[in-house]
């Protein structure tokens, strides 16, 4: 049964109720973690006892519930990504807030906009959706809704600009050998800030999301969790954001300006893991009380965070936790860090429910058909099936025998990082394959080491072999390095040799079937179009369901309709983007511009008119489909108009004591953890209670003007409601073709809709809108969609707002990105 969901206004009545009850030292445990590894959740904040409540529980990950047991595993966002499916991606979401909720979390720490995938090598793209800006939003929109439905806070992150691994972090950089003082800046400018990387927070926010975790580099050589311009200006004055910010972990870097800056919640508390340090925490107490925080500032923060909580229907009486991140035996310790407290930590309560099926079925019709010669597939009872590649295979250790999946051995169901889970079990290909040739009566054998090229060669050149050939390309978070890859990849080759063992297959068995894991495109130039090589097919990063999915499309069980998220280029420079792998600002914060613009993947392909092998929204079918009658109509909508008028003034909750003898920590007879982040003071001495040696500055001294003031201010043109100026939002047009299926059998088919925004800094096309259809054979069925004035609008950075400009616009309609046979100027 779904929570009562609670729109923001209302959320926001019993978040004053709340928030006016509190003492300063309970506003302060609300917005402070406890530390890393001071309670079971890889984040938490303090409690509030005399009120029944606990603490929050923020938790990854963007595929399940992270360092816990009795859970599933979920395609990764990317792979759901190509289903085109807004069913899907909620149903997944919803699954995956059931789970999450199911374990005592607050906040599932997902799902991810950013990287968005401005360079296929960056090594948590798996973990966001598109580079597509439309298609990732639309993605945000119904996962931050079924997550919420089901009780739990989405957060959306990792905002923004976070699109590679390398130099994110200083420490991190340095355990590579590199010398740098800050990290990495993404240097971004204001329109592809606003048409590209923005655009999916917008949509995020439009959703309801409850949270948005700002990120680990810069951006335009200031840390995100400082940003005042990001999170102030951007986020929550011109989106209308009603949620909290919280930082990624260790991401904030400054006390008094990040809360100024618009940082409602430090994660996870310290300032380095596990030192007891901390930005706010004592030294946010002090900052109240000394007025370089104002009052307002820390109302505001508590009340963002409780108005979120009580969004998604929490109350103040939540079930306890019941797992701990740090072990996953019933016992041990409450504070890991320290080793103390040995109780009962983990329940092990089983979440799955029926996910199965959901991640099954999402596997499935997630897998995209790049390549189908004479009806290869779908396979029908063939009489010899031999398997070839390490990635049909189970890892000799088990799914979970490497820490946070930190490598390649196996079957790729999972990537590495903070973004895993714990796989309950790990159906590979090759057992689902033998199951099924086994109940067909096929000769099937398989052979999993990618360079025992003789047995290979022995396998594959026998009669009547259909050979399989999996393979995978692998990816993840900075502080793992599988093969030497640093989070990202290094290339954008197969890994484990599987080019070569493609080759070497292909040269001796003329009906070989590829299949390709992986976490973005690879190069497959040299072999594609081999004509013994008769199907390819990217069944991504699928999860715990991976060899049922993969068996579904291959015997026809699920007709294939996904849609390549991303484009497949001939080389790696054809993307016209690429990572930063060595500093080159001497050991200054190394600098990324995105010189490219909003021209990344399609959209770059286009500008340079560079030949795809597979373009952007690409997918084949068993069954075939025509498009047809393509309809404009145009909508009366009001006149867009700039918001205009003042915001509330900030809010305040009365007055508190300044005497320090009623802050400092309780008497002796109260537990004092060793490292754990607590709000109190441990002396009347203020400088002395800080441990800052700057201690005593004005705010004058250090913050520029205005940074305190809690007055109203003007609106933003741009802004005036969640996701920007509620006129951007207004339906201009309706679209609708008519698409039949021509074939002999039932499929599924996603026509797409593109516009053309006609200026000589525009795209060729934009993706603007899509549908899932289920059409039978012999049928027509009917694409709708509106166009909205946003789809059609241009950033001015003068005005600093949307314009629709008077270029002539133009909608195509089509199965692809580059086949689009339906068009129509726009009136």
């Amino acid at each position: 049964m779904k929570p009562s969901v609670l729109g923001w206004d209302d959320a926001y009545v019993r978040a004053r109720d709340f928030i006016s009850q509190l003492t300063l030292l309970e506003k302060v445990n609300l917005t402070t973690g406890v530390g890393w590894e001071s309670a079971q959740c890889v984040g938490e904040t303090g409690t509030i006892p005399r009120l029944g409540f606990r603490s929050l529980c923020m938790q990854d990950s963007p595929v399940g519930v992270r360092f816990t047991d009795f859970n599933s595993v979920f395609s990764s966002g990317q792979t759901v990504a190509a289903t085109f499916d807004r069913s899907l991606l909620y149903a997944r979401g919803y699954a995956m807030g059931s789970e999450h909720k199911g374990k005592g979390v607050t906040v599932q720490l997902g799902p991810v906009a950013g990287p968005i995938g401005r360079s296929p090598e960056g090594g948590r793209n798996w973990e966001g959706f598109s580079p597509d800006p439309y298609l990732t939003g639309v993605s945000m929109i119904h996962t931050v809704q079924g997550i919420q439905d089901a009780g739990v806070i989405a957060c959306a992150k990792h905002l923004i600009g976070n699109e590679q691994e390398h130099f994110r972090q200083t420490g991190e950089a340095a355990g590579y050998g590199f010398n740098i003082s800050e990290p990495l800046s993404s240097n971004i400018d204001d329109v592809t800030m606003h048409e590209l990387y923005l655009w999916p927070f917008a949509d995020a926010v439009r959703a309801g999301v409850g949270s948005v975790m700002c990120s680990y580099q810069q951006v335009n050589n200031s840390q995100t969790c400082g940003n005042s311009k990001l999170l102030n200006n951007l986020l929550k004055d011109e989106l209308g954001f009603q949620g909290f910010v919280m930082s990624d972990w260790g991401a904030q870097h400054s006390g008094v300006s990040s809360a100024l800056a618009g940082l409602d919640m430090s994660m996870p508390g310290d300032t380095a893991f596990n030192t007891g340090l901390t930005f706010w925490g004592t030294n946010l107490t002090l900052a109240v009380l000394n007025g370089t925080v104002p009052e307002w500032r820390i109302d505001d923060m508590a009340l963002r965070i409780m108005a979120a909580y009580f969004k998604v229907g929490l109350t103040l009486n939540e079930p306890p936790i019941n797992f701990d991140s740090w072990t996953i035996n019933t016992y041990g310790p409450l504070h890991a860090g320290v080793g103390a407290s040995i109780q009962q930590v983990n329940w092990h309560v089983d979440v799955r429910g029926e996910h199965a099926s959901i991640i099954r079925d999402i596997g499935a019709r997630s897998t995209v058909l790049l390549k189908n010669v004479n009806k290869a597939l779908p396979l029908k009872k063939p009489k010899f099936v031999a398997v070839v590649g390490e990635d049909a295979g189970p890892n000799l250790n088990g799914p979970n025998g490497c820490s946070d999946r930190g490598c390649d051995n196996g079957t790729l169901g999972m990537a590495w990082g903070s973004g895993t889970a714990n796989f309950p079990y790990l159906v590979t290909p090759d057992s689902a394959l033998q199951s099924q040739a086994i109940a067909d009566g096929t000769v099937y054998q398989s052979i999993f080491d990618n360079y025992a090229t003789s047995a290979i060669k022995a396998l594959v050149s026998q009669a009547d072999v259909t050979a399989i050939v999996f393979v995978n390309a692998d990816s993840g978070e900075g502080y793992l390095h599988p093969d030497g890859n640093e989070g990202d990849r290094n290339n954008l080759t197969l890994w484990q040799s599987g080019d070569d063992l493609i080759k070497t297959v292909s040269a001796l068995c003329k009906n070989t079937i590829v299949v390709i894991h992986s976490t973005g495109p690879t190069l497959i130039a040299d072999w594609y179009n081999s004509t013994n090589i008769t199907a390819i097919l990217w069944a991504g990063v699928p999860g715990q369901e991976s060899g049922n999915s993969i068996t579904d499309v291959l015997y026809g069980k699920v007709n294939p309709a996904a849609r390549t998220p991303f484009t497949w280029g001939p080389t790696r420079s054809s993307y016209g983007t690429d990572l930063l792998y060595l500093p080159n600002n001497g050991n200054g914060p190394p600098q990324s511009d995105f010189q490219e613009g909003i021209f990344i993947d399609y959209r770059g392909f286009d500008k340079r008119n560079i030949t795809p092998i597979y373009e952007f929204g690409f997918g084949l079918s068993y069954t075939t489909f025509v498009y047809t009658h393509l309809t404009v109509t145009k909508l009366t909508a009001e006149k867009y108009t700039p918001a205009s008028g003042m915001t509330s003034p900030a809010p305040t909750f009365g007055n508190f004591s300044t005497n320090l003898h009623n802050y400092l920590f309780p008497n002796t007879s109260f537990p004092h953890i060793r490292q754990f982040i607590y709000p109190y003071l441990n002396t009347t001495d203020a400088k002395a209670a800080s441990g800052d040696p700057d201690y005593g500055q004005t705010a004058a001294e250090f913050l520029p003007p205005y940074a305190t003031d809690g007055s109203p201010q003007p609106l933003l043109p741009s802004g005036g409601g969640p996701g920007g100026n509620p006129r951007l939002y207004d339906v201009l047009y309706k679209v609708t073709a008519r698409i039949t299926n021509t074939g002999a059998i039932n499929g599924e088919e996603v026509p797409q809709l593109y516009i053309s925004l006609g200026g000589p800094n525009d795209p060729k096309v934009v993706l603007r809108g899509f549908d899932r259809l289920a059409i039978n054979a012999g049928q027509t069925a009917t694409f709708s969609a509106d166009i909205l004035r946003r789809d059609l609008s241009n950033w001015d950075t003068v005005r600093q707002d949307w314009i629709v400009t008077a270029y002539p616009k133009t909608v195509y309609v089509g199965p692809s990105s580059r086949n689009l046979p339906l068009s129509k100027v726009l009136n």
